[in-house]
């Protein structure tokens, strides 16, 4: 043996000798202090730990911290102002190699609890916050003895997100929350996932899903991104998306227009020539008005758009008015037919002939106002102005007659001269009373003609305003139903 080798085997003797024997006094001083194994460990964990440093040997070396989230629930939604409000259980965990020790020398502790403020963390934010929420403070940490340090806390998280309100309440929503170190670029601390990303995606064992939103899954994406041509940094973005239950606003909102939308459809029942269906159309339009205003609190609001409930009600007030509009021109069409020409042909051939085909009406003579009906339109007819001038006239007539033949009595024989101004006079009230008859018949056939028109286009209309109402809500519940279940 060279004396060169024998110096090296003398010198690693000596190491051997001189490392187990720290070691002996180190056990020795740990079994026999007064001091508990815990307090022994924190003061040689921290007495010349630093925490202003990046806890790692090698300052090439990448400090690694994997992050996990689990949402705990949804505790708010503010579409006016585009803030979501979340609880969630933030976990995430790092290796500190400062922070190691030998379990044997410790009563074989292997884990201990350390303060937050006494040690390094990383400082990972979330690139969307607006406001500090109200958090418990957990003001420890658990660092296990190969230095690995677990940092376990609930967060109530306030921020931003671009919430989508136009299929409300059939909506979804897709927040993010996107975790970066502030400062460190990616070779000084990069991000991970703590769990398989399957995992995390349906985790909903925490989640309190008795609210108004129901958690569906949780994605999570891993980005690496520069800010202008500087370093590269690492971030861990998470996207909440959440589900409105529409139960409620469906119950509160979508029935009561659905209800008075039928009842306004039922109203087309009344007959046309009653001024019922006027008033009742105009009750109509006026609750719903009340209803719209009640409801505005509910809907909610932003400065980019308006949701396709909103328009729908505006549609439904709208509908409302044209079938009011619909039935006052079909009310005016069939009253106040003594002071209005014959139906022209053209009307006739159109509405009449062409109209009623369209309609497949087979038999135009149920059109016809019934003798009760007639009778109601010859009474309302004979207390109009002209019908009453006739009736002055013919009455008048008559009672010059009953006096002057209550006056002069005629006697049986009368010769043929003198019996002339009497019979001039009978046959001129007979003339007068023939006219009056004429006249009110030929009132009669323009109210008769007038009210089958006004029958055939109410029929009519009222099909057209059918078919717009259900087509628009067969389009907007398909819609609805596509959005609820995609």
């Amino acid at each position: 043996m060279t004396p060169s080798a024998l110096w090296a085997s003398l010198a690693l003797l000596l190491f051997t000798f001189m490392f187990q024997s720290e070691a002996a006094q180190k056990g020795n001083r740990t079994l026999n202090s007064d001091k508990p194994a815990l307090l022994q460990l924190s003061d040689y964990l921290l007495t010349h730990y630093r925490k202003g440093v990046r806890p790692v040997q090698d300052w090439r070396r990448t400090t690694n911290v994997a992050i996990d989230v689990m949402v705990y629930a949804i505790l708010s939604v503010d579409e006016k102002n585009q803030v979501l409000t979340t609880y969630i259980w933030y976990r995430q965990h790092w290796i500190d190699e400062f922070l190691r020790w030998n379990p044997e020398d410790f009563d074989n502790i292997t884990q201990m609890s350390l303060p937050t403020q006494s040690i390094w963390v990383p400082d990972i934010l979330i690139n969307e916050f607006v406001d500090v929420g109200k958090s418990p403070d957990i003001p420890y940490v658990y660092v296990r003895h190969h230095g690995e340090v677990q940092n376990l806390k609930p967060i109530q998280v306030v921020t931003a997100c671009s919430l989508d309100i136009y299929n409300f309440p059939f909506d979804v929503q897709n927040c993010s929350l996107t975790f970066t170190s502030w400062l460190h670029n990616i070779r000084d601390i990069n991000i991970s996932l703590w769990r398989q990303p399957e995992l995390v995606k349906f985790d909903k064992s925490v989640f309190m899903n008795q609210g108004e939103w129901e958690l569906l899954y949780v994605l999570s994406q891993f980005r690496e991104f520069s800010v202008e041509g500087s370093d590269s940094y690492a971030e861990m973005k998470f996207y909440v998306v959440i589900r409105r239950r529409p139960l409620f606003y469906a119950v509160s909102l979508l029935l009561p227009s659905v209800f008075l939308m039928v009842m306004d459809i039922v109203g087309f029942y009344l007959p046309p020539d009653s001024g019922e269906r006027v008033s009742f159309k105009i009750t109509l339009l006026l609750g719903y008005s009340v209803f719209l205003i009640i409801v505005s609190d509910t809907l909610p609001a932003t400065a980019i758009g308006t949701p396709l409930i909103g328009v729908y009600f505006v549609v439904c007030m709208a509908l409302l008015v044209i079938s009011l509009t619909e039935t006052i021109l079909i009310v005016r069409l069939v009253h106040k037919q003594d002071l209005q020409p014959h139906v022209p042909d053209w009307v006739k051939h159109l509405v009449l002939e062409r109209a009623t085909i369209l309609l497949c009406i087979r038999d135009r003579k149920k059109f016809y106002p019934s003798r009760g009906q007639s009778s109601d339109i010859s009474r309302h007819l004979e207390n109009n102005d002209s019908t009453a001038q006739l009736n002055h006239y013919g009455c008048e007539n008559l009672r010059e007659y009953e006096r002057v033949a209550g006056a002069r009595p005629l006697p049986a024989p009368l010769a043929q001269g003198e019996s002339s101004p009497v019979v001039a006079s009978i046959l001129q009230e007979i003339s007068a009373i023939r006219q009056f008859l004429e006249k009110r018949d030929e009132f009669r056939d323009i109210a008769r003609e007038w009210l089958q028109v006004g029958y055939v286009l109410d029929v009519l209309l009222f099909r057209v305003y059918l078919v717009a109402v259900l087509a628009y809500s067969i389009t907007l519940g398909t819609l609805w139903s596509v959005w609820q279940y995609a």
